[in-house]
């Protein structure tokens, strides 16, 4: 009983130094180089937000909330849309968005991350479903840009800035998917038809210069029956079959003129 009464101040002490040491503890703060600290006092905003590095905190009467200002990847469940043309399909997007005003993140809205994906799906249903379906395959960088605009707008009274917005899958009926390929097939074959006929008729116009040619030089025809028979001659064909000039048909077959 001696020991235990001389030893109770050293035991008092000890317990004071570890509640001291406790509260010290708690009201020592370290926050990093992307990371701000919201202080309210007795409830009330404390002026601007603290960090990063060492700052002090009154146990008790001070409360903090940590806010991460780095870039947060939000991503936005698929969505049931209507599309202008009355097509059915099932989207899925991807936003970026970073916290600019911590102040503001934590007092104008309860929780920002679940706010800005309410915000994001309806806008997104909202959004695509005044376009069509051939705008959403082949003008989905307008369509981001829209997106992107309408929410930042709609989340910066929250200290919110939206940086991108990707629609990222189109997904569309299969019968749809059928029809969309008869279609591109069919424009396939279109622009075969096409070209073959601008061939050819690029050829025509071609022959026609070359006869016009032909009929101011006649010579040119001779030249040219004699370079055809030095392409058949150089083939390895048993069989040469050699044109012979009209003209000189008649020559050989005709009278001579009577004096």
């Amino acid at each position: 009983m001696i020991v235990l009464a001389s030893l109770a101040p050293f035991i008092a002490l000890a317990v004071v130094l570890v509640f001291l040491i406790a509260i010290l503890g708690s009201s020592v703060r370290v926050l990093r180089e992307y990371q701000r600290g919201v202080v309210f006092r007795l409830g009330r905003l404390l002026g601007d937000p603290k960090g990063p590095g060492l700052f002090l905190l009154i146990p008790i009467i001070d409360r903090m909330v940590q806010v991460d200002l780095r870039t947060i990847t939000l991503v936005v469940p698929p969505q049931e849309i209507i599309t202008k043309d009355n097509v059915p399909a099932r989207v899925n997007a991807v936003a970026y968005f970073r916290v600019v005003s911590p102040v503001a993140a934590i007092v104008e809205v309860a929780d920002f991350g679940l706010a800005t994906l309410q915000i994001a799906q309806t806008t997104l249903r909202s959004v695509l479903g005044q376009h069509m379906l051939d705008e959403l395959l082949s003008e989905r960088d307008k369509i981001n840009q829209i997106l992107q605009k309408i929410i930042d707008e709609q989340t910066e009274p929250w200290g919110i800035k939206v940086n991108v917005v990707e629609v990222k899958d189109v997904e569309i009926p299969t019968g749809m998917q059928r029809a969309m390929a008869r279609q591109a097939e069919a424009e396939r074959e279109r622009r075969a038809k096409v070209i073959s006929a601008e061939g050819e008729y690029q050829a025509s116009t071609k022959l026609g210069e070359a006869a016009a040619v032909i009929s101011q030089n006649p010579i040119a025809l001779q030249l040219r029956y004699l370079q055809t028979l030095r392409e058949i001659s150089s083939t390895n064909n048993t069989t040469t079959i050699l044109p012979v000039p009209i003209d000189l048909l008649r020559a050989m077959g005709g009278k001579a003129d009577p004096e």
